[in-house]
């Protein structure tokens, strides 16, 4: 069942890197929106644990990394959104 199910995650991972790439080069989403950042995060996602599963380490290390950065990004996002909002409630 396993093997039926990778290559439709790697697909989608592709999909997921691809489309975030397209749809920030055409200026239709931002680098620091919601919907980027996840988009890689999901592709990253998808691309590692293909990765994984077929033993290539650099790969999937490199797509952990590209999720990582994703994830680092979206946290900042969301920490200085709290802090904005704490500093007009005070």
């Amino acid at each position: 069942m396993i093997n039926l199910l990778m290559p439709f995650v790697g697909w989608s991972g592709v999909l997921f890197c691809t489309l975030g790439y397209l749809l920030l080069s055409l200026k239709i989403i931002r680098a620091d929106s919601l919907s980027f950042q996840l988009l890689n995060i999901t592709g990253g996602l998808c691309l590692a644990v293909t990765a994984f599963n077929t033993q290539d380490l650099p790969n999937a290390v490199a797509n952990i990394l590209w999720m990582s950065i994703g994830l680092f990004a979206l946290s900042r996002q969301f920490s200085r959104k709290q802090i904005g909002s704490e500093g007009r409630n005070g």
